[in-house]
């Protein structure tokens, strides 16, 4: 599952991978091709450097890290899918399981797509 979430992921429409700015090396950073600038530091888990607003973790792990409205992410943590980041800044990073079935793929791969548009909009 993890290798088919990498590539649905980075065929995402303006998406573009790199090397993670704040993750070990095996994790692989999602950048927004047209957008190398945070509007607002809570978008993004490398504040004040490019903007990555998720990073996807390797193989031996395969969760993933992203920005959230606080909200939403806080009903992803009641929901058993997701944890508050252990190392946040914001109140808008998370740990994102990684999927373990085609559903549970759908689903976090919604949740990036999720991610995305909120560090797009500068937060709120």
């Amino acid at each position: 599952m993890w290798g088919e979430l990498v590539a649905r992921v980075f065929q995402l429409d303006g998406v573009v991978e790199g090397i993670s700015q704040v993750s070990p090396p095996s994790s692989r950073a999602v950048f927004i091709r047209d957008m190398p600038d945070e509007r607002s530091p809570e978008t993004s888990l490398a504040p004040g450097r490019r903007l990555e607003p998720a990073h996807l973790h390797g193989v031996e792990d395969t969760s993933v890290h992203l920005v959230l409205p606080a909200d939403r992410g806080d009903a992803l943590v009641r929901l058993g899918w997701a944890e508050p980041h252990q190392y946040a800044d914001y109140d808008t990073e998370f740990m994102v399981y990684g999927p373990r079935n085609t559903a549970e793929l759908e689903a976090v791969l919604s949740v990036v797509e999720q991610s995305l548009s909120f560090a797009r909009a500068g937060g709120a």
